[in-house]
């Protein structure tokens, strides 16, 4: 359970945005996603070295630039 304690003469809007921030950093989301659907190790692999392929290319046109 996450809990926000609200300051003396804070507004509730600050307070539920600390909230948000709270939420999205626990993952909660993420990982409901993630348990909605299962995904072989093989494919999770694959997607991360593709990832990683992308990612690299992009730093070499980066540096020749």
């Amino acid at each position: 359970m996450i809990i926000v304690p609200v300051k003396e003469g804070e507004s509730i809007d600050r307070a539920l945005k600390r909230y948000k921030r709270k939420y999205e950093k626990t993952g909660v989301v993420r990982e409901l996603r993630a348990r909605q659907q299962f995904t072989k190790p093989s494919v999770i692999k694959r997607a991360q070295m593709m990832k990683a392929i992308y990612v690299q290319k992009l730093r070499q046109a980066e540096e020749s630039m």
